[in-house]
């Protein structure tokens, strides 16, 4: 059972400034990766429709990195930085044990943990930070980067946001994390996809966003585009994340939870003076 000291354990408390920020980069990041499914042929965006992805990635970086900046300040403390840094390290050594191959990428069960005891603003710049430090480990860095890591902190923001988190723990704790990380991780699959596709060219491939087709044509493409290049790798993420947080998810939860209460995050940093 959950302890009244277990609730107030957070790394980090998303005041209003932090809210908004994070509305708001949230929101230029569905933009940015749903406009061509709403723009007509004769927008303007439309128009520079080669230019958007780029614009749009430089954009989400500046915000990404402003929303970050933001979180740290709102409380971001001594002790939470350490926890960020450990768990954004394990979290990047881990993404290349699987290279990618089928899916496999056993970083995101870590993501799906750690969220869930840490809280949403952690969860978040978590997540930001893990993917950026294993861009940097992979040499994965490019305009797809600001996307992966807006999508990783959502994916990990998301399962702190999953009901009963004061009382659930247990077997039914670990099925219903389990649960979501299946599910997120076609999520994260289709929300890069959606970066990736806009960057295709229509004399390429007939499965490329064409402006010049309408949103109901786009969508098709995008379909066929989702199912035909990334399904296979999307279900190979889902398994592992799935299998990983049933056979080491009890422990790591109660390993995070101790360090979480053992760090007091909360708790006011004081300088006592030498005994009398």
């Amino acid at each position: 059972m959950k302890t009244p000291r277990d609730r107030r354990a957070r790394a980090v408390r998303l005041g209003p400034r932090s809210t908004a920020s994070l509305a708001l980069v949230s929101t230029v990041g569905i933009a940015a990766l749903t406009w061509p499914f709403f723009a007509p042929p004769t927008s303007s965006a439309v128009a520079h429709a080669q230019d958007a992805p780029w614009l749009f990635s430089g954009i989400l970086a500046l915000l990404v990195a402003v929303v970050a900046a933001t979180i740290a300040e709102a409380g971001l403390g001594p002790k939470a930085v350490a926890m960020l840094g450990v768990l954004a390290a394990a979290g990047a050594a881990l993404r290349p044990l699987g290279a990618g191959t089928a899916g496999l990428e056993p970083m995101f069960f870590l993501m799906v943990l750690s969220g869930r005891v840490l809280g949403p603003g952690f969860g978040f710049a978590l997540g930001c930070v893990t993917m950026f430090a294993s861009a940097l480990l992979t040499g994965g860095v490019g305009p797809w980067l600001p996307y992966q890591m807006l999508s990783m902190g959502w994916f990990t923001m998301g399962a702190a946001l999953l009901p009963d988190g004061d009382r659930l723990r247990g077997r039914a704790e670990t099925l219903l994390l389990a649960a979501y990380g299946f599910v997120a991780a076609f999520g994260y699959g289709l929300l890069m996809d959606m970066a990736g596709w806009t960057f295709l060219s229509p004399k390429t491939t007939t499965i490329a966003m064409d402006p010049e087709v309408g949103p109901v044509a786009n969508g098709v493409r995008f379909l066929a585009f989702h199912l035909a290049t990334s399904l296979g790798w999307d279900l190979g993420r889902a398994l592992c994340t799935l299998a990983l947080t049933l056979a080491v998810g009890p422990a790591l939860l109660k390993a995070l939870r101790r360090g979480t209460r053992r760090a007091a995050f909360e708790a006011p940093v004081t300088f006592d003076g030498p005994p009398p």
